[in-house]
Formats: C-alpha cells, sequence, structure tokens
C-alpha cells in the first residue's frame, strides 16, 4: 500500500512539474512565434513594455525594422506580438504595423497600404514589397506602379535640380556639368533604397532607369502589366536620346 502510494505521488510530482514547465496562456504556441517580420505602418508601430495601448512606449520602430516574434497577446481590441530586434530593442508591437510571409493575408494588405500611401513613403513601401515578396501574384502590378512612381519623381527631381543648382558655379569650377546633376543632394535618399536614375545631359532631365519595368517584361511575360511596361521601356529610350528640352 505504502509503494503504490509513493507511486502515485511520484506520478503527481512528475506531471506538477511539467505542467509548471509549458508555457501559458498558450502564446508561446502561437504559428507566430519564432517567425520574423519587418514593420511598415510607423503610424501603429509603437514598441510597449507590456501588451497594451495604454502601456508605457518604449520607442517608436521605424519602417524597415525587421523584428523577431517571441510571443502573442490580446488586449484592447488588438493583438499584440512580443518581439526583438537589432540594434538591441524588445517589448510589445501591435501586429497589425508589422508584415511577413507567415500571414498569407499580408501581401494584399501590403498592396493597399501602398495604394493608400503617397510621395516618398508610397515609393519606400512599394521599395520594401518588392524586397519581401519575390513571388507574389501582385508583384508585376506592384513592379509597374514602382516604375510610374519614379518617373513622376524624375520629373520633380529636373525641377529642382535645375532650379537650385547654379550655372555660373557650375562653369567657374571646371567639373563636368552632368556630375553636379548625379551628385544633386536629393537623390540620396533614393539611392539609400538601391534606386537608380539615369541623366540626360542634353534635356538636363534625370529619368528611372526602368529596371522594374524591365522585370516585368523579362520575369512576367504573360502577365497583363507586360504590354504597359514594354511602352515604358520604349518611351524611357525615346526619352534618353534626346538632344533638346521640350
Amino acid at each position: 500500500m505504502k509503494t503504490a502510494l509513493l507511486l502515485l505521488l511520484l506520478c503527481l510530482f512528475t506531471f506538477t512539474a511539467e505542467a509548471q514547465r509549458r508555457p501559458r496562456g498558450g502564446a508561446a504556441q502561437a504559428p507566430e512565434v519564432g517567425k520574423t517580420a519587418v514593420v511598415m505602418d510607423e503610424t501603429i508601430s509603437v514598441l510597449r513594455d507590456k501588451p497594451s495601448l495604454f502601456a508605457n512606449a518604449v520607442q517608436r520602430m521605424r519602417r524597415g525594422r525587421v523584428v523577431k516574434i517571441l510571443g502573442v497577446a490580446e488586449a484592447d481590441g488588438v493583438r499584440f506580438f512580443r518581439v526583438s530586434a537589432v540594434p538591441p530593442a524588445a517589448g510589445w508591437l501591435q501586429a497589425d504595423s508589422v508584415f511577413g510571409k507567415f500571414r498569407p493575408a499580408d501581401e494584399e494588405r501590403f498592396v493597399s497600404l501602398i495604394q493608400a500611401s503617397s510621395g516618398f513613403e508610397q515609393v519606400e513601401l512599394a521599395t520594401h514589397f518588392l524586397k519581401l515578396y519575390s513571388l507574389s501574384r501582385f508583384r508585376p502590378a506592384v513592379l509597374l506602379l514602382y516604375g510610374d512612381l519614379l518617373e513622376d519623381a524624375a520629373t520633380r527631381l529636373s525641377r529642382d535640380a535645375n532650379n537650385r543648382l547654379d550655372r555660373r558655379e557650375m562653369a567657374a569650377s571646371g567639373a563636368p556639368v552632368h556630375s553636379y546633376y548625379l551628385n544633386f543632394v536629393s537623390l540620396d535618399r533614393y539611392r539609400r533604397l538601391g534606386i537608380r536614375f539615369v541623366f540626360n545631359s542634353s534635356t538636363r532631365r534625370f529619368h528611372y532607369d526602368g529596371e522594374s519595368w524591365a522585370e516585368v517584361v523579362r520575369k512576367h511575360a504573360a502577365s497583363p502589366e507586360t504590354a504597359e511596361a514594354q511602352k515604358r521601356l520604349d518611351s524611357l529610350k525615346e526619352k534618353m536620346e534626346r538632344t533638346e528640352s521640350r
């Protein structure tokens, strides 16, 4: 009898110890745990010390920050991820602010975010989408839009450069005129994203180099965007061959 009682107590002790080792609340067993994601929506990317919209803010996570998901919680009507990031940062982040390959709906949600944005933010978002989703069914459409956004940006850059660069100073320095344009300060933020512009010295205008349109033609020939992408490439060639401003 004593032996049976001892065995029962031993089993109970083992079961209790095992239960204590298991994660509570199911957070550690959520499918997102262990995945990586990228912060994209800065408007809701406040990192907090607890999973609550009323918790203390640690910092605002900037667009493009890669995080690792360590846990999941629900509070205040939203879902939170407990995350860690490099440079060192840890806390709770609203799940809607990040995007990844582990949630199928994220691709379409990301495209909607791009379409709803404007200015340089729209370019930034499209750049990150193309880096994150190399096989997305939305890729040809985003590539076409991306090129159009950058050609529009090239028009603004051309106007700004021609207004701000002093022709007398350029002539006095002896440096080639085109080098001033290709070192124009407003190009810097595009360079940081890996975006390249070409320059027509005759018309003194920047143009997007057309890489995203070329990718549509090379890799997505069956897509409905291919014909439009080829039109853009043909137009770019004609613009680069112009010998006077129009």
